[in-house]
């Protein structure tokens, strides 16, 4: 190759610290959850300071105290949680899928513990399975505020909603488009 080529090519690299980067980003999830799942653990044990760390955590409010674990605080922190594993293998997949579509292959063949999809990643197919990721962690958000619906506006829910709405036609346009580009004789497993 001659060197202008070269430069280009070799500049693919300059996304290696970025996906560094999204490793840390996963370590502040991972930090997080168990943070939270300790919280969630010392209030079922009756420890009122973390229980008023879960409540302040989940934006949970209600006229009346809040003095032990309810249903409704249980399934706000657990979606929370929930939310967290969902961004973290979002997180996962745009490391993984990113650096072996963009940066460098893997060399996994083989492996055991070898993601199926990851035989099969192109920029298209990360691309419709970051949409229906994001779709994912947009339904546990508004499952969350709706659960919680009484300490959000009637505007809050609305525009949620319509956010979600919009993720949805988003990935819907984004796998037509796959599928449009994709010729139909081409073997699909997705």
């Amino acid at each position: 190759m001659r060197p202008l080529p070269n430069l280009i090519f070799a500049s693919r690299w300059l996304q290696l610290p970025l996906y560094l980067g999204l490793i840390l980003a996963q370590c502040v999830y991972v930090f997080h959850f168990w943070v939270e799942l300790v919280h969630l653990i010392e209030a079922v044990f009756g420890d009122r300071a973390a229980l008023d760390k879960l409540i302040s955590s989940i934006g949970y409010k209600t006229d009346v105290p809040v003095t032990s674990l309810n249903e409704t605080v249980i399934m706000l922190v657990v979606l929370a949680l929930i939310d967290v594993v969902m961004i973290s293998n979002l997180l996962i997949m745009v490391i993984v899928g990113g650096y072996e579509t963009f940066v460098s292959r893997l060399r996994l063949e083989g492996h055991p513990d070898q993601p199926e999809w990851l035989n099969h990643v192109n920029a298209s197919v990360l691309k419709v399975k970051l949409a229906t990721a994001i779709i994912g962690i947009s339904s546990i958000h508004l499952l969350k505020t709706f659960i919680n619906a009484a300490n959000y506006t009637d505007k809050v829910l609305m525009w949620q909603t319509i956010i979600h709405i919009a993720f949805l036609f988003s990935a819907l346009a984004i796998a037509l488009a796959d599928r449009i580009m994709t010729p139909s004789h081409a073997p699909r497993d997705h």
